[in-house]
């Protein structure tokens, strides 16, 4: 099945504005509840936390994520980075069971969906990936609340100005989804509780969106399989689709605090290169040191 990725925002005043830009997304279906997630501290989350200014069944099974282990603190990476090493499925089959919405936006919010393992890559060849990646969103200088108001533009010039560099599409998918592809960084079912997501009031509208950023230790479970938080809600983040032409490469992952697919492989398009909304924020990679030697 194909479907439009497009994003809902819902308004204070009983109205609905779409603002949508867009990529066709793949949508399929979760036969196999996930683990349980295990607790997360916040300390784990502050340790090193980057900022502006530092270098199923028919059934309808019940509602169960699963969450990663804190960071890894990996001396291949600056500090405030996390290590991501993998292999990276371009083509991914992503199963929906049940749909959240219902009309128009059917095919909008995956409530669950199908644990399919390695069936779920239908390409022929992965590409592995080694690089680093910020634990958490760029926050604003002396808080805890992530940057926001940054365009693709000056959101590359933060990550370069600091060392590193926007993430590429695939990088960002990687670290969000794992090895194990999962369409939510945090496993198949969809859990509005688990991050900064699924907000449906006292949004403001386009243009004028009132401010529900959160710090990521108010989430800590929000976390992807190699310990990266807040990819899912929260603040869009920057990314380049590497090879695409100007006006088609920069592109916002993770969608933000409203009610929006919020899935790994789900990206805003359309917005260019300038846009610098209340919503959209700013995540950095770098490239990691060359692996050590092994015994």
């Amino acid at each position: 099945m194909r479907s439009t990725q497009c994003f809902l925002v819902v308004a204070t005043v009983a109205t609905v504005a779409l603002a949508c830009a867009c990529r066709a997304t793949s949508t399929r279906i979760a036969t196999e509840p996930s683990d349980p997630a295990p607790k997360i501290t916040s300390a784990a989350i502050d340790a090193g936390r980057p900022s502006a200014s530092t270098n199923a069944n028919a059934g309808a099974p019940a509602l169960v994520t699963v969450a990663a282990a804190a960071p890894v603190v990996d001396s291949a990476c600056p500090a405030g980075m996390v290590l991501v090493e993998g292999d990276y499925c371009p083509d991914v089959e992503q199963k929906c069971l049940e749909w959240m919405d219902i009309g128009h936006y059917h095919y909008f919010r995956c409530k669950h969906y199908a644990h399919l393992g390695e069936a779920a890559c239908k390409s022929k060849k992965k590409i592995h990936e080694r690089f680093c990646i910020d634990a958490t969103e760029r926050t604003e200088p002396g808080s805890d609340l992530p940057l926001n108001h940054q365009s693709w533009t000056s959101a590359k010039k933060l990550c370069e100005d600091d060392g590193a560099r926007l993430c590429l599409t695939r990088e960002w998918e990687l670290a969000c989804e794992g090895e194990e592809m999962r369409p939510y960084p945090y496993g198949w079912d969809r859990d509005s509780s688990i991050c900064n997501a699924d907000i449906d009031h006292g949004l403001g509208r386009i243009g004028r969106l009132v401010d529900h950023r959160a710090p990521a230790s108010a989430h800590p479970a929000c976390v992807s399989p190699f310990g990266v938080h807040d990819m899912s809600g929260n603040v869009d983040e920057w990314t380049t689709i590497e090879g695409a032409p100007r006006g088609h490469r920069e592109v916002m992952h993770g969608s933000w605090w409203m009610p929006g697919r919020n899935a790994c492989r789900s990206y805003q398009a359309g917005h260019g290169a300038y846009y610098a909304g209340t919503e959209s924020g700013a995540r950095c990679c770098a490239d990691a040191d060359a692996e050590s030697p092994k015994p």
